[in-house]
């Protein structure tokens, strides 16, 4: 019994030390596991794998159209009144500077004329009023602001204009297509807009503000005709006006009481000029729309020249023109952007290849009016501008450049001046 008994307290001795040389053995396991893996950590730390500082995770703004078809970046403008002006929209980022301490910037985006008559209009009726804008209205609609040259009357009245080779018009819903396709301003002072009368401009007028699209250059007397536009975007607040020099008759003249368009000829530039002042007066930047030149010529005419140094004068920041159906050259004045003719957009196709080009002009703009300007290569196809890419869009700049007054376009499109 006695033996018995130290055996089992010899045996209970032993198991207690196996038990500790384990206890040691694992805890010394363990050790080895945290330094190792505290040396692993400092050598990643070393070689760039350590965490990320949380003040470079930044989150890109919401850009583009919204599920709905409209981009979240747009303010929606008052459209209280016959033009919806008088109403400014709130800036979607107020102040003189961003975060960073850089000038706020708008970004504008053209196109010239659209035309929605005629053989267009055989196609919108076939496959909808909202064809024309398929392969554009992601631009249109990213943009703070988009801006065209409607050149046919809404209506499903009026009366035909006499003595014109070419008389158009077209169904009020083509308004509520140029809407969704992201487009805020369209010029109507131009050689198309009457077409069916004083009736026809009204009825256009009508159409446009139920689609919530404002319109320059045109109004029910001239007073209205030679207003401007007033929207502001990203705290900046921006002017924007319509004139043309190319009508068929003086019966188009906006009057005192009278339906009409702003023109822009001798006797009535400077009232343009005029104008201009006074939006200068109300606004950080000032943007003409101007119909003006000769068609299918490359080159401005003098007088879109001289014309565009009288608003540049008078306080325009930037110009950009239409009518010749053909793109024309790009020119500096006194550090103002001037673009003679953006060509045609949404419009039928003749005979002449060079009435086929045309492009999205694109440009970013401060609040002390400086203006960055980029062109997109596009070609008209029947009733639908499609983008020109590749070889043909490097061409169509270069032929761009060519035409150009001291400028060079890169292979991005951006404009520069060499002067």
């Amino acid at each position: 019994m006695t033996l018995s008994r130290m055996d089992r307290a010899k045996e209970e001795r032993e198991q207690r030390k196996k038990k500790k040389r384990h206890r040691l053995w694992g805890n010394a396991i363990l050790g080895i596991i945290l330094i190792a893996a505290a040396i692993y950590g400092w050598q990643s730390g070393l070689i760039g794998g350590s965490a990320p500082d949380v003040n470079e995770l930044t989150v890109e703004p919401a850009t583009g159209p919204s599920s709905d078809g409209v981009d979240a970046n747009k303010e929606q403008d008052d459209a209280s009144g016959q033009r919806g002006d008088g109403g400014d929209s709130e800036s979607t980022q107020p102040g003189d500077q961003d975060s960073a301490g850089k000038e706020p910037v708008v970004r504008l985006t053209f196109v010239g004329d659209m035309m929605m008559a005629g053989k267009v209009e055989g196609v919108v009726q076939e496959k909808g009023y909202d064809f024309p804008f398929q392969y554009v209205k992601g631009l249109l609609q990213a943009a703070d602001l988009s801006i065209g040259n409607l050149e046919t009357p809404l209506t499903t009245d009026g009366v035909p204009a006499e003595e014109k080779d070419f008389v158009y018009k077209t169904s009020p819903q083509a308004a509520q297509a140029i809407a969704n396709a992201g487009i805020d301003i369209v010029n109507l002072a131009n050689n198309h807009t009457m077409d069916q009368g004083e009736n026809g401009l009204l009825d256009t007028f009508e159409a446009l503000n139920k689609a919530k699209v404002k319109y320059v250059g045109a109004g029910k007397d001239s007073k209205e005709a030679y207003s401007p536009v007033i929207v502001e975007r990203q705290g900046i607040k921006m002017a924007i006006l319509g004139f043309t020099r190319v009508i068929p008759d003086s019966s188009w003249y906006a009057g005192k009481n009278k339906p009409g368009v702003a023109t822009t000829y001798e006797g009535t530039k400077e009232q343009a000029a005029a104008a201009i002042k006074e939006a200068k007066q109300q606004a950080d930047l000032v943007i003409v729309i101007a119909h003006w030149g000769k068609e299918r010529e490359d080159y401005p005419l003098e007088y879109q020249k001289e014309l565009a140094q009288l608003y540049v004068d008078s306080g325009a920041d930037l110009i950009v023109g239409g009518h010749p159906h053909v793109l024309q050259g790009f020119e500096q004045y006194k550090d103002k952007w001037i673009a003679y003719s953006v060509g045609n957009f949404v419009f039928t196709l003749n005979e002449l290849p060079k009435t086929w080009d045309t492009m999205v002009l694109q440009a970013e703009c401060t609040k002390s009016s400086k203006c960055e300007l980029q062109m997109k290569p596009f070609f008209t196809e029947l009733g639908q501008p499609v983008p020109l890419e590749g070889e043909k869009g490097t061409e169509l700049m270069k032929h761009v450049e060519s035409i150009s007054n001291r400028v060079s376009i890169d292979g991005q499109g951006r404009i520069a001046s060499k002067s």
